[in-house]
């Protein structure tokens, strides 16, 4: 942390900190599932058709792209707390506007808004971790933060289903948008501003500040790691409920299939996190890709509903448990004055993935691919993963040297 100067003022615990930063993770979370949720009132409500159904659906996405490469390049310039209270307020608004949208144009502009402040948030959530926490406890102040991410889907999945029927879709979006509007006076009172030395001479061209100072080979593997991650959890999120119902699974299983995967989750956030701070980042990621490749051919092969519950628990431990885990690298490979910017590009590159899983899977299902050879599909991504992961290692620590 004295890399950082000048520049944290501390209102509150560490403990407090983080768990702002969870309930904001949450929120986020939350927003993933809502859409889903919701569709099927807002679609017909809406009069969308399949095209814009999609389209509406991809909104969030691609405005967290950009969220998350301004946000991260614009909070090592001015601070972490500010961009971050900006994006939680940008998130909190239009999810509003989301449930106040009246026809395709305003709801496609609201979703878009409403990714851009989810993508400026993200970064400087992982960056404020890495700046407020001991270098030995990095990763599991890290992941105690964004395993509030599947906690956020668990609960708007229960809710939905505990309403059923009676579940307004405009309802959804607003609790999306008041509870972080609520939150606001609370993070501005106990978030301590973490702000990167000035460096005159540090090159303001984000694209060559990132792939320059040989850092071009770290750079393009830490990219090459995040997109195979997301690619499996996007096809997971969106597919996996479906993919156990065409297996021969009633229903309710396949919503079972998908609560067991955020339950894992959340345990495998905490357990890699906790692990890559006591081992190092190598290896526990290393395996758990190994491990993941596993689950994968596992639930190709499962077909009694025990057996696939479990395996959905594992994958989601391995797949979520890494995605955040690797959110404590970019602050370990850049200098201060590139962290948050060095996240954000990452985070924005990895969602490629979260547009080529469901694609994947869909491209496969139209060409007749079973479910368990979807699966068996994602084997070789989580290998790619791995590999891509040692390569990383050896290479950061060569530069180190």
């Amino acid at each position: 942390m004295a890399a950082v100067a000048g520049k944290m003022t501390w209102r509150a615990s560490a403990g407090l900190v983080v768990f702002v930063c969870f309930l904001i993770a949450a929120i986020e979370g939350y927003d993933i599932q809502a859409f889903g949720i919701a569709a099927p009132k807002l679609v017909p409500q809406l009069g969308l058709n399949p095209g814009q159904q999609g389209w509406a659906a991809s909104a969030a996405t691609i405005g967290l792209v950009l969220g998350a490469l301004v946000g991260g390049w614009l909070s090592d310039r001015i601070g972490r707390k500010p961009v971050l209270i900006g994006s939680v307020a940008a998130f909190g608004l239009f999810s509003l506007a989301t449930a106040a949208s009246s026809s395709y144009e305003t709801l496609l502009l609201a979703r878009f808004a409403t990714g851009l402040g989810f993508g400026g948030a993200m970064p400087n959530l992982a960056t404020l971790a890495a700046e407020i926490s001991r270098p030995e406890r990095r990763g599991a102040t890290l992941t105690a933060i964004f395993c509030g991410m599947p906690a956020g889907v668990i609960v708007a999945a229960l809710t939905a289903r505990l309403a059923g029927a009676n579940l307004d879709w405009r309802s959804i979006f607003l609790a999306g948008g008041l509870v972080p509007l609520a939150l606001i006076p609370v993070a501005i009172l106990l978030l301590p501003e973490t702000r990167p030395a000035r460096e005159p001479a540090a090159d303001r061209n984000l694209l060559r500040a990132l792939l320059g100072e040989k850092r071009a080979a770290s750079t393009l593997l830490l990219w090459a790691v995040f997109v195979p991650n997301v690619t499996i959890l996007y096809l997971s999120l969106n597919w996996l409920p479906t993919l156990v119902v065409d297996k021969g699974l009633p229903a309710s299983e396949g919503f079972a299939a998908a609560m067991a995967f955020n339950l894992g989750a959340v345990i495998g956030t905490l357990a890699l996190g906790a692990a890559t701070d006591r081992l190092g980042w190598r290896w526990p990621l290393a395996l758990a890709y190994l491990a993941l490749a596993a689950a994968m051919g596992g639930l190709a092969l499962a077909v009694h509903a025990g057996a696939i519950f479990a395996l959905s628990a594992l994958a989601g431990f391995l797949v979520v448990g890494a995605q955040f885990a690797l959110y404590a690298l970019p602050p370990q490979l850049y200098p201060p004055q590139l962290r948050a910017a060095g996240t954000g590009a990452a985070i924005g590159v990895g969602r490629i993935g979260s547009i080529a899983g469901p694609l994947i899977a869909g491209g496969l299902r139209s060409a007749g691919a079973t479910p368990g050879e979807v699966f068996l599909a994602m084997t070789p991504v989580a290998l790619a993963a791995a590999i891509f992961l040692v390569m990383l290692s050896r290479v950061a620590r060569s530069e180190a040297a």
